[in-house]
């Protein structure tokens, strides 16, 4: 089984276009990276709502018939991977609901850290919730008509949220892009035949040849409507920036640009790095793909060693009714990622990796090259090893499954029955970026965590209190019956 960090969301917004639904369409497509588990449109004709959402891939969700029913000139849509609440059609998003401000639809990349405290007043307060994501709670603040005593507002909303978020957020009037004021998050702003765009990612836009105009800024609301784009500063005094350095490691996409840097080259430099760092002898580089093709292309050109793809990735892999894992060795692997034995028999070979989070997979890959031939398998990886969890909306298992957390670096290489495991440095994955060190969180990696957490939250929290709640409502039930009787 593979066991990559899950991806968090994806989320698309669009403003004053004919086929608002159709871009947002092709938007989602580009950002399906960001999440597989579901994905949802809404559309605003300036007076009625209309969405449609279903669990699955964007293209399984969507055809044309669907399309055609989305009317309107804007739109947000939203592809998820579970990071607050479980995988359920009600918790796809865009979030809508009927409030003060007539109708709204949220569509939230991030993890709020603040959302068992924040739902529990509300519920206090009487309020409704349909689903388990943190992503509602921003829903019904929206709604209420104050907020610490005072007029509520888009800014009091946004103060008053704690954690990851970069949101799209639509209303019959208006397109509104919020960044938490951190900006863990990437949020891109750009504009095509004359309408304004807002994406999680860059490659969203080249989809449908929309120009980049700039990167929202952290803690900027936009706020598009019939006048154009206006844009508040809803935290002034706030300096801290702790963008998630694991977006130019694994999540973004290389064809991607972030705070003006290409991940493309970002990674092409963490693999220099890497090979300035750890230079081994050997007759060949081959990367794990796809994430590890170009920090291996990196390490090849600043060692001269030559670069191969001895790894073949199956585009095609989907779940299959039967388990086969009693017939086939491996099965989950091996069918994603096949070996060309030829090309590394009688060879001392480098592989690359961006990540090693539980080792299992990196294990049965070492022992294909060797089962191979291969007479050495150096294991270089593109990053630090993950020592913590996160709690900004990336679905690192806790910190008893990472593997570097638990076990020495000499313990690890031999788990993987490797001649040599190195990892890129912390200071190496910064200097690749050409960025400062202060404008990231490196959390996964040091422990510096920039905004507080319950450690006890997870991404099941809401549905377990359900559960709990259900149960006692049960348990009281019975003794009101069982008093009634006696």
């Amino acid at each position: 089984m593979q066991h990559y960090p899950k991806h968090y969301c994806g989320v698309f917004g669009i403003y004053g276009h004919p086929d608002a639904a159709k871009l947002t369409y092709y938007g989602l497509y580009a950002l399906q990276h960001r999440g597989q588990e579901s994905a949802g449109i809404v559309t605003c004709d300036g007076k009625r709502f209309c969405e449609h959402k279903g669990m699955g891939l964007v293209s399984q969700i969507f055809n044309g018939e669907a399309l055609e029913k989305l009317k309107g000139a804007s739109a947000v849509g939203h592809t998820r991977y579970s990071t607050t609440g479980s995988s359920h059609l009600r918790n796809a998003q865009p979030l809508t609901g009927n409030c003060r401000l007539g109708q709204v639809a949220v569509a939230h990349n991030g993890n709020l850290t603040n959302a068992v405290k924040v739902r529990d007043e509300l519920e206090a307060q009487g309020q409704m919730f349909q689903t388990s994501v943190d992503s509602e709670i921003i829903l019904n603040l929206l709604a209420q008509p104050e907020l610490d005593g005072q007029e509520n507002n888009l800014i009091a909303t946004v103060r008053r949220i704690e954690g990851a978020y970069s949101l799209a957020i639509l209303t019959e009037r208006e397109l509104i892009g919020v960044r938490d004021p951190y900006g863990f998050r990437p949020l891109s702003l750009g504009k095509v035949d004359g309408a304004w765009v807002l994406a999680s990612e860059t490659c969203a836009f080249d989809l449908i040849h929309a120009e980049f105009i700039r990167d929202v800024e952290p803690g900027e609301i936009v706020i598009i409507d019939k006048n154009g784009l206006r844009s508040i500063q809803a935290f002034p005094e706030h300096e801290r920036r702790a963008f998630c350095i694991f977006e130019y490691v694994y999540f973004a996409r290389p064809d991607s640009t972030i705070a003006n840097r290409n991940v493309y080259k970002v990674r092409v430099e963490m693999g220099r790095e890497l090979a300035r760092e750890h230079p081994v002898d050997a007759d060949l580089v081959i990367p794990v793909p796809d994430s590890g093709n170009c920090p291996a292309l990196g390490y090849s050109l600043e060692s001269g060693i030559p670069f191969e793809m001895a790894f073949v990735r199956n585009h095609y892999v989907g779940r299959s009714f039967l388990q086969p894992s009693q017939l086939i060795r491996d099965f989950d692997v091996r069918v994603k990622l096949n070996l060309i034995n030829n090309l590394v028999e009688g060879k001392r070979v480098i592989v690359v990796d961006d990540s090693i989070v539980r080792g299992t997979t990196s294990k049965t890959r070492v022992n294909s090259l060797k089962e191979a031939g291969a007479k050495e398998v150096h294991v270089m990886v593109s990053c630090p090893p993950h020592m913590n969890p996160c709690f900004y909306g990336i679905d690192f298992p806790d910190r008893s499954k990472l593997m570097a957390a638990n076990h020495s670096l000499e313990e690890i290489r031999q788990y993987l029955n490797a001649d040599s495991l190195s990892y890129l440095s912390k200071e190496g994955m910064v200097r690749a970026t050409g960025l400062p060190k202060k404008n990231f969180c490196m959390a996964c990696y040091d422990g510096d965590y920039p905004v507080s957490y319950d450690p006890l939250v997870d991404k099941h929290i809401m549905e377990r209190r359900q559960a709990e709640a259900q149960g006692l409502g049960e348990e009281l039930a019975r003794e009101e019956l069982q008093a009634k009787l006696l």
